[in-house]
């Protein structure tokens, strides 16, 4: 009889991990500080000295932009915020097509149909999870006006053969870094590869603010438009000489002092943070190094690995096991983490569900009812959202990718071998899950 917990033995852990909390007396006394002043925002839509936000907005954008190499930095109420104002800066708009991934946060393809444009898929890279300049190729029209590069699960995508493909059609690059703060591309930083660089600063990121987003660029002129998109564009651009008036419709897309002032705070520590997941990364991998099945992310020559997700490769064939049996049994030998007790290990098959399989994509319907912008008389193209449309996402949702959050500080050493020592016991036990598995006509996944 087996001793795996899923068939009724002890399961190697049961002592809760701990929580990833990395608020602080730094943060507390930064938060105070901006409460005393009686500042919690200061913006203004309008033409005024305040347009640009309060001190804090603007102390935390400079740090940022520092920080990065970048020239400028603008802060946003949430990423989701950022990646809109990046394609309306970069003027996309109805009948355009913007490449986008499939494998990422809804926003990240939105984005485009917040300006009425049509996204277009290209597949993911498997060793990567990323777009690739191949896969691009391959959808680029007279229709592509911007490219959506998504910097998943920690690592870039390969973005010099990238951005030489976008120069040689004339594409603008808007890099969906928001998993990605401090990793590096050949030694430059993420979201300064492309035009624009959004980041997330959401709670579950590497450092966060609660919610908050911020966009780095190089080019002065997107740097305006994205800071006139997030304070009401359309009421100021009279007065402050705008005359290229193209998705100069404005939103509220501000961050508040008290959000800046935390994220001041987590930006010194966020070098030390991603340390920490990358020392944690390389215990485990050293401790799995050897499992048949089990393979680990590929660092291109030159890069860092921030490891929002451990993205571990799944050989159902060499394990002759279905993945989702493989890790059902593995996080019944593992607990809940700290202040996420409900979720369980965390721990999971796949990522998202591919986006174009969404209902959106699938019923061709966004704004009204009349099939916009699909259907919009302005678009002259005609998209795939089938089944099928990218098989490399679809094999690593459905058949291949395990995620796991199990690396994160403050997981000390004896925390990750308990980890690894799970999937051990697990490897140890595959004749009696095959047997499960065929008890439970368990075949695929």
């Amino acid at each position: 009889m087996s001793n795996l917990a899923l068939l009724g033995g002890t399961p190697v852990r049961e002592k809760l991990f701990p929580a990833h909390k990395f608020i602080a007396k730094e943060e507390k006394a930064a938060v105070s500080a901006v409460v005393e002043t009686g500042i919690l925002s200061r913006y203004i839509g309008a033409q005024h000295p305040d347009f640009m936000g309060g001190p804090q907005v603007k102390a935390f954008e400079e740090a940022w932009a520092e920080g990065y190499g970048a020239e400028h930095a603008v802060a946003m109420n949430s990423a989701t915020s950022g990646l809109f104002a990046a394609a309306g800066a970069a003027a996309i708009g109805p009948g355009d097509e913007v490449i986008v991934s499939p494998y990422t946060m809804m926003a990240s393809v939105t984005a485009a149909i917040v300006f009425n444009a049509v996204p277009v898929f290209a597949d993911i890279d498997p060793g990567t999870f990323c777009l690739s300049a191949e896969t691009i190729r391959a959808k680029i029209t007279p229709r592509t006006k911007a490219i959506i590069v998504v910097h998943i699960f920690g690592q870039t995508a390969d973005m010099d053969p990238i951005m030489a493909l976008a120069k040689e059609h004339g594409l603008i690059v808007i890099e969906d870094a928001a998993q990605c703060p401090f990793a590096t591309y050949k030694g430059r930083p993420a979201g300064t590869l492309g035009h624009m660089g959004v980041f997330s600063l959401n709670y579950h990121k590497h450092v966060h603010t609660g919610e908050g987003g911020v966009v780095s660029t190089n080019d002065a002129d997107l740097a305006e438009k994205l800071r006139l998109i997030r304070n009401h564009a359309e009421a100021v651009v009279g007065k402050r000489g705008v005359t290229d008036l193209v998705n100069m419709v404005g939103f509220n897309f501000r961050m508040g002092e008290i959000e800046a002032a935390i994220g001041l705070c987590q930006l010194a520590k966020g070098p030390e943070l991603i340390r920490r997941r990358q020392a944690n990364v390389a215990h485990l991998e050293t401790r799995l190094a050897g499992v048949p099945g089990l393979n680990m992310p590929v660092v291109g020559d030159g890069n860092a690995h921030v490891y929002y997700v451990h993205a571990i490769t799944y050989d159902p064939v060499a394990m002759d096991l279905p993945r989702n049996v493989f890790v059902e049994a593995l996080k019944s030998e593992l607990p809940a983490t700290e202040l996420r007790e409900g979720e369980g290990p965390l721990m999971g098959v796949g990522y998202v569900r591919p986006i174009y399989l969404e209902p959106m994509f699938q019923e061709r319907m966004a704004y009204g009812n009349l099939g916009c912008p699909f259907a919009c008389p302005h678009y002259k193209g005609e998209v795939n959202y089938d089944q099928g449309l990218c098989p490399e996402t679809e094999r690593a949702h459905f058949e291949t990718l395990i995620t796991h959050e199990m690396m994160r500080p403050p997981m000390t050493t004896a925390d990750l071998d308990d980890v690894a020592n799970a999937v051990q016991k697990v490897v140890e036990n595959l004749p009696a899950l095959r047997d499960y598995a065929a008890r439970t006509g368990a075949t695929t996944g």
